[in-house]
């Protein structure tokens, strides 16, 4: 395959066996305008799931198609390397889950593995949403999900029961809660990982260090991107182009912009090169914006985490068994109803709960009941962790926190528990408070027995919901007249619609493979019709 001469790029067995890619000398005053590149038929901007299932979807119609990465090569990936890889999909039961991995028969007969039939599915992104998700596109999602898993079993990603996250041994028996049972082998980098090689094996180049930076557009159709790679400008030409490069997240502006005051100050759990330029690109040349732009996806997170997410750390700065806690502001007061629904359905929303707080903290507080059932990551060397034998010496250890107000939050909250409803983790138990506010509607365990536990805690945003309105059936992005833009679509976190205020767990990835096929499908029609 023709290699190309600018840039870094990736592409067939030279990928595979890490051979130095070519440059061209930036320093010749010849090379100093802005350089055309080689004439592709399809361009996607960016390199996470959603770009590389349409990369890919664009390749199986026999288009060539090129990748332009803003990252290296060694941070590449988007926000999908940062994510945890649980998938939400329609199942029925074992036999719809046997289609995506192995599972024993023995296995298969001894476990209760849950269901997330289609109408639970539209349930829980409706309810969610507060019934604003986009009724096309939450229907395609819904439907086409579990055939968009199969097609990336296809593609050579690998899946795994989620045993550390969803499910729990009960009375001997195992049971996976919340409706999402499997997960990536390896998480969000092994699934980028298998999609990688997938289109290094497609023979589909990838260049890095490319920052795509507007549209080549002629007033009628959109004709390919203008880019920069090492400083330069460089254009690339196709009839048919794919944003795929994420939302805003990373951009601290544009945060306070459109999520509000106090948004600056959160913590990016992933990428640092999602700055928003592909939603920017296509604004400009008019297409309509759509959904939720002052909502985002944010989550409880380690206080000292680093500014942006660093793929060395995993998933050490996760806070996500706060519905087995009391979460405590610097006022020493509960905020948020802990335990209202598994934290798959409320984890992308409490972190905002937290950058409202005094100061953008909280803290998640357990007793010695609950200890043994914190997640891994809770006991890892990346931690902020108070201990203590007693109510009194934990609240002289809560740094920022009001002692009084505090141990006078504990005794209510302990006199409010009912004690006649049995604790059990694995599902809703409806041990609940009774007479306080906010309540605990689950888990409402009373905070009594030492040693106890306190971890430090703040907002994390993950992805922003604001994106862009497109045509549901085949990805291609609207202008503000609801006219369909020629040769522009969009796929993953731009699709504008779908997630309002809150977002259930694993719905993203599989948000990003379903609209991600549908635009590199219709990409490629459109190119070879061109």
């Amino acid at each position: 395959m023709e290699s190309n001469p600018f840039g870094r790029v990736v592409t067939g067995n030279d990928a595979q066996r890490g051979t130095p890619e070519p440059r061209i000398d930036l320093s010749s005053p010849s090379n100093a305008r802005t350089i055309p590149m080689p004439q592709y038929d399809v361009i996607v901007v960016g390199k996470g799931n959603a770009a590389l299932c349409a990369a890919l979807a664009a390749r199986d119609k026999g288009t060539r198609v090129a990748m332009l990465e803003a990252a290296p090569i060694d941070e590449s990936g988007g926000n999908s390397r940062f994510a945890g890889g649980n998938m939400r999909f329609a199942y029925d039961g074992v036999e719809d889950l046997k289609r995506l991995t192995e599972i024993p028969n023995e296995e298969a007969k001894n476990t209760d593995w849950d269901n997330n039939t289609v109408d639970q599915f539209y349930d829980d992104l409706y309810r969610v949403t507060s019934f604003r998700t986009d009724p096309q596109l939450s229907e395609i999602l819904i439907m086409k999900s579990l055939e968009a898993m199969v097609w990336l079993r296809s593609q050579g990603v690998r899946f795994v029961p989620n045993y550390r996250e969803t499910s729990a041994v009960v009375a001997g028996k195992r049971k996976f809660f919340g409706r999402m049972p499997l997960q990536v082998s390896g998480g969000g980098p092994g699934l980028v990982q298998y999609l990688d090689a997938a289109a290094v094996k497609k023979g589909i180049e990838i260049l890095y260090e490319t920052r795509a930076v507007s549209l080549i557009y002629d007033g009628e159709r959109v004709l390919g991107v203008k880019a920069k790679s090492g400083g330069k400008p460089v254009e690339f030409r196709a009839p048919a182009v794919i944003l795929a490069c994420g939302g805003f997240e990373a951009n601290p502006e544009w945060r306070t912009r459109y999520l509000g005051p106090g948004w600056e100050l959160a913590k990016v759990r992933g990428s640092r090169f999602n700055m928003g330029e592909g939603l920017k690109m296509a604004l400009d040349i008019g297409a309509c914006p759509y959904g939720n732009w002052s909502g985002c996806h944010a989550a409880s997170w380690e206080r000292y985490a680093p500014e942006f997410g660093d793929l060395a750390m995993d998933h050490a700065c996760h806070r996500h068994c706060y519905p087995l806690s009391l979460m405590i502001n610097t006022e020493g007061k509960r905020f948020v109803d802990e335990g209202i629904e598994f934290y798959t359905h409320t984890y992308a929303k409490y972190g905002a709960e937290v950058l409202k707080q005094p100061e953008q903290v909280a803290w998640q507080v357990f007793d010695a009941k609950i200890t043994h059932l914190l997640r891994p990551e809770y006991h890892g060397k990346v931690v902020t962790r108070v201990t203590a034998n007693t109510l009194e010496e934990l609240a002289s250890k809560l740094e920022g926190v009001n002692p009084e107000g505090f141990l006078k939050t504990v005794r209510e909250f302990n006199a409010a528990a009912r004690a006649d409803i049995p604790f059990n983790p694995a599902i809703m138990d409806g041990r609940s408070t009774v007479g306080i506010e906010p309540p605990k509607s689950n888990w409402a365990n009373p905070l009594d027995t030492p040693p106890y536990e306190a971890y430090h805690t703040t907002c994390g945003i993950t992805f922003t919901f604001g994106g862009l309105r497109i045509d549901p059936d085949n990805g291609q992005v609207l202008d503000v007249n609801m006219h369909p833009i020629p040769g522009l679509y969009t796929a993953g976190e731009m699709v504008g619609g779908i997630f309002y205020f809150n977002y259930p767990a694993g719905a993203g990835l599989v948000s990003g493979t379903v609209f991600g096929r549908i635009a590199g499908a219709a990409a490629s029609a459109a190119a070879r019709a061109a």
